[in-house]
């Protein structure tokens, strides 16, 4: 009886024939994850990062000490040990418990940037390409004025101007984080006012404003969310740096980066003080690649089933 359910759920999800938008939203996104869930690689990645989003949730519970006190004279830049499994740094403080705590300041600096950048882009792109002339003109130029930059240089310039700090490094990261998401939502916009549905919404009588946050700005958010997640590995890798040259979260703040560079003293002799920060930042910063390989492929609408 189980099965015969599961079976008409199935074949009511994939109906070539919906009845009601819901059903063809909800048969979207069954389709995109079975596409997503063959990928293997792809839900590595997805493991990895819910890994992430529970270590930062639960890291009281989690941290066997605590993050920002340690014991100089007994404990200063002890090797791993099952009593310390990263070691410690040379304030004596575990670092795997500095790790864990790190990994709310990371996640909070992608869920920011994100937030942040990724609406701007969207609405950027999506006006210059409805709107064309010299608005997409002016809107575009801005674009490649940031785009001129490499980011980290131009998000060290936003930070010294801003100074010190993990909020106004969020704030930088995500300045020079929207132009690509303008690029692409322009792209999309570009095609999509062409077509009949958008003709039909203008003989309605829609206004160009309702036109592109009610039907082009959603037909776009597929493609942007696939290039914040490809993007999110960078975002996380200017973070560190920014941390790493002390521009980012201060001390005593378990940032990874902030961490790396604390551990750059001792990267000779005491090598795991800069070692499991580096290899923290190396594993997510892989997931998110992973996961936006597979977002890519299971949102493609060219893509066959």
């Amino acid at each position: 009886m189980t099965a015969i359910r599961q079976e008409s759920w199935r074949d009511w999800l994939m109906s070539e024939r919906p009845a009601s938008r819901r059903q063809a939203a909800l048969g979207r996104a069954y389709a995109a994850w079975r596409t997503f869930a063959r990928n293997r690689l792809a839900m590595a990645g997805l493991f990895i990062i819910l890994a992430l989003i529970v270590v930062a949730i639960f890291a009281d519970q989690l941290a066997p000490y605590s993050p920002y006190e340690g014991d100089l004279r007994e404990a200063r830049l002890q090797p791993p040990s099952w009593t310390h499994p990263f070691g410690t740094d040379d304030q004596g403080r575990d670092i795997l418990s500095r790790v864990i705590y790190g990994s709310r300041i990371t996640l909070f600096v992608v869920v920011l940037v994100a937030v942040l950048a990724a609406p701007i882009g969207l609405l950027v792109g999506t006006v210059a390409g409805y709107a064309g002339g010299w608005v997409d003109s002016a809107l575009m130029r801005i674009t490649d004025i940031f785009l001129a930059f490499p980011r980290l240089i131009l998000a060290l310039a936003f930070v010294a101007a801003l100074g010190p700090g993990i909020e106004n490094a969020v704030i930088a990261i995500a300045i020079t984080s929207w132009p690509p998401y303008a690029r692409i939502a322009r792209a999309e916009t570009l095609t999509i006012r062409q077509t009949d549905y958008i003709a039909a919404v203008k003989l309605v009588g829609a206004s160009p404003w309702r036109i592109v946050l009610r039907h082009i700005m959603p037909l776009c958010v597929s493609s942007v969310i696939i290039r914040v997640t490809l993007d999110m590995a960078g975002i996380i890798l200017t973070a560190a740096g920014l941390g790493f040259l002390g521009l980012g979260a201060q001390p005593p703040m378990p940032e990874w980066g902030a961490l790396i560079a604390n551990g750059r003293l001792y990267v000779l002799d005491q090598w795991w003080v800069a070692a499991a920060p580096g290899a923290a930042i190396f594993m997510v910063s892989l997931a998110f690649n992973l996961l936006g390989d597979g977002l890519r492929d299971a949102l493609d609408p060219k893509a066959t089933r």
